[in-house]
């Protein structure tokens, strides 16, 4: 992935917790995803269909823990 503008999702809070930050690769169409704690740790590349799949299933609370 080429220079990309990272951002922090807004749901990450200011409380400290795990966050998780984003970009687009205007080259690619590729979205990034990577720990704003640890950047240089590395980062996921997902296509946007992949992306929006995962958005949708987090606000469906398909990950959400009993």
């Amino acid at each position: 992935m080429g220079a990309m503008k990272w951002r922090k999702l807004s749901y990450t809070g200011s409380n400290g917790g795990d966050c998780v930050e984003v970009a687009l690769d205007s080259i690619t169409g590729a979205v990034g995803v990577r720990d704003s704690k640890a950047p240089n740790t590395g980062q996921l590349a997902l296509t946007v269909d992949v992306w929006a799949t995962l958005t949708a299933s987090i606000k469906a609370g398909r990950y959400d823990q009993c």
